[in-house]
């Protein structure tokens, strides 16, 4: 949806605007205009909006800066590499000058500076003519006599130098004045062009000052050059040389990171050995505790003996050397232990398990030689047991007990396995029985008071493990209906088992523990995992029970996502509250993307149970995006707990209702807006209306029954926000149960405004919204209108009906262009409210059209408003036909609106009323409105309304002398036969149409035909035998007139006729004695007929009265619902294989054998479309017909 969008773009602009990237920004509010999403463009609006940021005079005056062309730009760029390549070109050069310098000055020091200054100063003093033959003196004396072949190489160069340079004519005349030498031979001597001619050049101007200064100027550049070249590479040996030194430092550095990760790796190894060596002692811990709880039931089981001890006295001495013995092996399996338990408890005491010491006291029991026996009350695990001796032994042995004290120190080591179970372990067993001489004539028994107790907790951890051992075997093996008798005990196993591995896969057989639970079974489940979370605390039921709902969050059974789902809401409650809006929120999310409708029905259920637990509204915008994602979700029982449960919820938990309502409102006109336009010809009526696809139809449906339900907590925060508590109190006290919105409150509001948002989003932005989506609808989205009525008709009710008089009924007036009365708003709302009001031609029939339907059945339409409505009709109906002025496509948008009023059946007997006083008026214009309205007004009623009311008024209207009344009335009887089969009313339309058809007059007789025919796949066999019989009697008369035109009509509709007849199931009585002999007359006039009519005639006249093999056929394409059979179009006569022939005499034919299989009254919208193919008229009905809209509950 588009609800979770909403929240990205806001950051978008956020942080465009923060880090000052305008030209995005500024783009990115173009790309949002344009996909019509203004509500996330308010704030960049508002910001290149501003004055002092973007001054107007600064825009216009880039504005006037001349645009870059591409041509020019590219004309610049070739010119300047012209010029780049000119400038190398010329340094190339100069470098080579730089090198011929170097060798020309070495020559020059051969010379004699004396001769070489003295001849500079005599070429400096001359002037005129003198100074230019010194300088050519000078340059030839320095360049010394020339040989014959070096004269002939500087000839050859000059040459070739004009030819290269385009003198021609220069290099003709050199020619010629070079006699004798041949300078089209040039020999490759060491000399070539470049070089001779560079060296003439150069020679000539060594002669000047100026040459000697600058090459004075090229040779200390030259050294400069030479210097940095040096400079430069000395840089670039260092740069090398620290390279090389950063590689060995790198490659250390590798080589000490592969040193580290290969000890990490070791520590990993050596902490799973650790970890491993850790369970191996526990195990060794637990076995030793197992020998302890075992030796404790054996000393107790030696503790039963006493009373064969007591019964056997004189074995004693016997059996207490056997003791003795006994004490002794014990003792040496206590020393053993007590080794076992010091190297057990080394490993553990780095994991910081805890030691408690608890002292417990004893009963001693003492055995003497001399027979007596004291027995101390113990308590056992099934009662006290006492031994039966007199009371002079008891005495004695109280005495001697005296007079042998006993020091006996008791230490219970309490060890942590898991966390979870604790062992008492009695260290001073073997010390008692170590202080006994080997010759002891006694035997003294320790026994500890609550030494059943460690036993019975040993008892039950070996239960807890037996049965978890046991589980995951049972379950398999236990019907799925019988299953959930397991659950106490996977829930006991679960809450008391040490090992947290054993838990993570009973909790796994809780969750699978059933393949596709009910819903019954899937709330024992949850029951069973409630308990546990109470049980186990918040840190387990987040470490063990949520793992396991986000594992099965992909299953491919839906009862185990919805599992998932339902588990999200209950388990929140027993978690921590960071967790809620992080972890669970998003299981959450993504079980709204699931493809299973129970599954996002029931993340919707429980992500409303999840918001009152959040702990912050961290999450708030994320939490709203989903809400109108599962809004807008395809499914509407997703849309219904939606709108029942989630919003309420959301709404409660945010409290940000103005940024819900700003966000649906931007959201409802988006959806439509989005859509393409009915036409593309601009400034159209069309232009402005859109075609709505399914997906966006749902959207704008669901969108208003969420606005719909938003209006109680609207209604709730406007009496909250009431800034007037003089009127509430006032209210409280005189208007106990009447409506809020009074009279006198209103009128407050409207003369003292003051800032009421909650009250004023009504109808300031609520209201004006929906005028603007109901001009985007076309005329036969009748079910969103029907949604926008009921919205305003709960609007009204929840306001008051001073509301309504005060408020919603101008802005509505006011928005299709009648007159108003504003004066309960306030100065500063008015001019918003003038705003609605049409402007232009094609807006006012746009309102008309559009608003007018809203108007009259959500304004005027409420109980209290029918006198208003009925007089609003008939300002409409009545009083507005008589106006000459008024446009025929404006009444039939009024007529449109009309219509809609009668989707809702208790407005019936208003318009009827209207109707009538219509249909008895004078006005001509006025009945044939009243025929029109009636015919739209057919599908709206039942049987019973169309024989009191509908008939009655079309046989007054039949009855007309005006032929358009009448002509009008014969439509509305055929659009009554098409939706009503009662036997009565087809009677009465006979009747009328045989009044018609007795006329005689050409438009009656085709009026007749073309009205019944619209009704034949809809009507009565009656009806249709009625048709056929009155176009074989209308055939068989002769047509009298030269009229070609009308003659053709009358063939053209009575052909159609037929073949919408023949596309049905005709008896066969009819079909010999009115269908066949019909087509046979038709056929006599053939110049009549439209060749595909007289093609389709010529088919069914074979079908009809062909053999086996044609009626077979005729019944196959009668079953499919098809007219013509297949081997028409390729047989004798068909499209393909017809040949030439005259008119086929009327014979009498025989009916078919076969009878032809009658075809599902519901199966006709593929014949209705081949008819519709026909004719201008078919096709407007069929289009009509399709179109229809279902009548709407109220």
């Amino acid at each position: 949806m588009d609800v979770e969008r909403t929240s990205l773009c806001n950051c978008v602009v956020n942080f465009l605007l923060e880090e000052n990237y305008l030209l995005t920004a500024f783009e990115l509010l173009h790309e949002l205009l344009e996909d019509g999403r203004d509500a996330q463009a308010i704030r960049l609006k508002e910001f290149f909006a501003d004055i002092s940021q973007f001054p107007p005079d600064q825009i216009s005056r880039f504005n006037a800066l001349r645009v870059a062309d591409p041509q020019s730009l590219l004309e610049e760029k070739e010119t300047v590499e012209e010029k780049l390549a000119l400038r190398e070109y010329e340094l190339r050069l100069a470098q080579e000058d730089i090198l011929r310098l170097k060798t020309e000055l070495q020559k020059r020091t051969e010379y004699s500076p004396d001769d070489l200054s003295g001849s500079n100063i005599d070429v400096s003093v001359e002037d005129g003519p003198t100074l230019q033959q010194g300088k050519r003196n000078t340059s030839f004396s320095d360049l010394g006599p020339l040989k014959d072949s070096e004269r002939k190489d500087v000839n050859c160069a000059i040459k070739e130098y004009l030819l290269l340079a385009g003198y021609r004519l220069t290099a003709m005349t050199f020619y010629e004045e070079v006699a004798g030498k041949d300078l089209d031979v040039w020999q490759n001597t060491t000399a070539c062009v470049p070089d001779a001619l560079r060296r003439y050049y150069y020679q000539y101007l060594l002669s000047t000052p100026e040459a000697a200064e600058e090459k004075i100027s090229l040779i200390r550049e030259n050294e400069s050059l030479i210097k940095t070249i040096e400079k430069l590479n000395s840089e670039k040996e260092t740069f090398l040389k620290s390279k090389e030194v950063a590689d060995g430092q790198i490659m250390a550095l590798m080589k000490s990171l592969e040193a580290l990760q290969k000890d990490l790796k070791d520590r990993e190894i050596q902490v799973q050995d650790l970890k491993q060596s850790l369970e191996l002692q526990r195990k060794e811990l637990n076995d030793c505790r197992a020998e302890i709880t075992s030796l404790k039931m054996h000393i107790e089981g030696s503790r039963s003996g006493r009373r064969w001890v007591s019964a056997d006295f004189e074995q004693l001495p016997s059996q207490s050397v056997n003791y003795h013995a006994e004490i002794k092996s014990l003792q040496l399996e206590i020393e053993n232990l007590k080794a076992k338990n010091s190297v057990t408890e080394n490993p553990v005491q780095p994991i910081n398990c805890e030691k408690e010491y608890t002292k417990t006291e004893e009963k001693v029991v003492e055995i003497h030689e001399d027979g007596a026996v004291l027995s101390h009350p113990m308590d056992l695990a099934c009662g006290k047991s006492d031994v039966e001796d007199g009371e002079h032994q008891r005495t004695q042995t109280s005495k001697e007990n005296a007079a042998q004290p006993q020091e006996i120190s008791q230490e219970t080591v309490q060890l942590a396995s898991n966390g979870n179970c604790t062992v008492e372990k009695d260290e001073n067993i073997d010390k008692k029985y170590s202080e006994l001489p080997p010759d002891d004539s006694g035997i003294i028994i320790k026994l500890d008071n609550q030494l059943i107790k460690p036993a019975s907790e040993k008892m039950g951890l070996e239960t807890i493990q037996i049965l978890s051992d046991a589980l995951p075997k049972i379950v398999p093996y236990v019907l799925i209906n019988h299953r959930e008798e397991l659950l106490p005990l996977i829930m006991c196993a679960i809450e008391r088992h040490p090992d947290s591995s054993t838990r993570d896969s009973l909790t796994h057989t809780l969750f699978n523990l059933i393949k596709r639970p009910d819903e019954q079974q899937r709330q024992i489940i949850m029951d069973a995992c409630v308990s546990l979370a109470k049980n186990v605390g918040e840190m387990r039921t987040e470490s063990e029970l949520l793992p396991q709902c986000w594992e099965q969050i992909n299953h491919m059974y839906e009862e185990r996502r919805l599992l998932v789902a339902e588990s999200c809401g209950e388990l929140a409650e027993f978690v921590r509250p960071e967790i809620r809006d992080s972890l669970i929120l998003s299981i959450v999310q993504q079980l709204v993307e699931d493809s299973a409708t129970v599954v996002r029905e029931a993340a919707s259920h429980n992500l409303a149970l999840l918001l009152p637990l959040f702990p912050n509204m961290d999450k708030y915008f994320k939490v709203e995006e989903l809400m109108f994602q599962l809004v807008c979700d395809p499914s509407g029982v997703v849309v219904e707990t939606s709108l029942k449960q989630l919003v309420p919820s959301v709404i409660n938990w945010g409290n940000k209702l103005d940024h819900i309502q700003q966000v649906l409102l931007s959201h409802v006109v988006g959806s439509a807006q989005r859509c393409p336009p009915v036409s593309g010809v601009e400034d159209s009526l069309e232009s402005h209306l859109r075609v709505l696809g399914e997906r966006e139809r749902w959207n704008v449906d669901v969108l208003l029954c969420m606005l719909t339900e938003l209006l109680p907590f609207v209604y709730r925060k406007a009496i909250e926000t009431c800034p007037f508590p003089s009127v509430i109190g006032h209210l409280a006290t005189s208007e106990t149960g009447g409506a809020f919105f009074s009279t006198p409150l209103l009128e407050l509001y409207a003369g003292r405004y003051v800032e009421w948002p909650a009250f004023d989003w009504v109808h300031v932005d609520c209201l004006p919204v929906l005028i603007q989506l109901a001009c985007l609808l076309p005329q036969k989205e009748d079910y969103l209108k029907n949604r926008m009525t009921k919205f305003l008709l709960a609007v009204s009710e929840s306001f008051g009906d001073h509301y309504l008089t005060h408020i919603m009924l101008p802005i509505f007036l006011v928005a299709v262009g009648d007159t108003y009365d504003l004066k309960s708003f306030p100065q500063t709302i008015r001019s918003r409210i003038k705003g609605l009001w049409p402007k232009t031609v094609v807006a006012e029939r746009l309102a008309i059209m559009c608003l007018l339907p809203l108007l009259l059945a959500g304004i005027l339409g409420v109980r209290s408003r029918h006198e208003q409505l009925a007089e609003y009709l008939r300002k409409l109906l009545v009083q507005g036909l008589m106006k000459e002025d008024r446009p025929i496509n404006m009444n039939a948008e009024i007529i449109d609106a009309v219509r809609f009023l009668c989707t809702f059946e208790e407005h019936h007997g208003i318009v009827f009323n209207i109707l009538w006083e219509m249909v008895v008026s004078a006005n001509v214009n006025m009945k044939i409105s009243a025929a029109n309205l009636l015919k739209v007004l057919v599908p709206y009623i039942d049987a019973k309304l169309a024989s009191t009311h509908v008939l009655p008024a079309l046989v007054t209207l039949g009855s007309d002398q005006n032929l358009n009344v009448k002509y009008a009335s014969i439509d509305a009887f055929g659009a009554v036969a098409q939706h009503l089969k009662s036997d009565m009313i087809i009677d009465k339309i006979r009747v009328q149409m045989d009044a018609f058809l007795e006329d005689g007059s050409h438009e009656a007789t085709i009026a007749v035909v073309r009205a019944l025919v619209v009704a034949v796949p809809h009507t009565t066999d009656r009806l249709r035998d009625y048709l056929l019989s009155k176009i074989f009697q209308l055939s068989a008369m002769a047509t009298t007139g030269n009229d070609m035109m009308r003659r053709c009509e009358r063939a053209n509709a009575f052909c159609e006729s037929i073949r919408a007849l023949d596309a049905t199931d005709i008896p066969t009585t009819s079909v010999r004695d009115f269908l066949l002999p019909a087509v046979q007359n038709l056929l006599k006039e053939p110049d009549t007929l439209d060749p595909a009519h007289k093609e389709a005639l010529e088919i069914i006249m074979r079908e009809r009265s062909g053999g086996t093999f044609e009626t077979f056929s005729k019944v196959m394409g009668a079953h499919l619902g098809i007219a013509s059979s297949v081997t028409s179009f390729f047989g004798e006569g068909g499209l393909l294989g017809k040949k030439e022939s005259g008119d086929q005499p009327a014979e009498p034919v025989e009916s078919p054998k076969a009878a032809m299989l009658q075809s599902p009254p519901e199966d006709t919208r593929f014949r209705r479309i081949m008819r519709g193919s026909f004719t201008d008229m078919l096709r407007g009905k069929a289009k009509s017909n399709e179109e229809a809209p279902q009548k709407q509950s109220s």
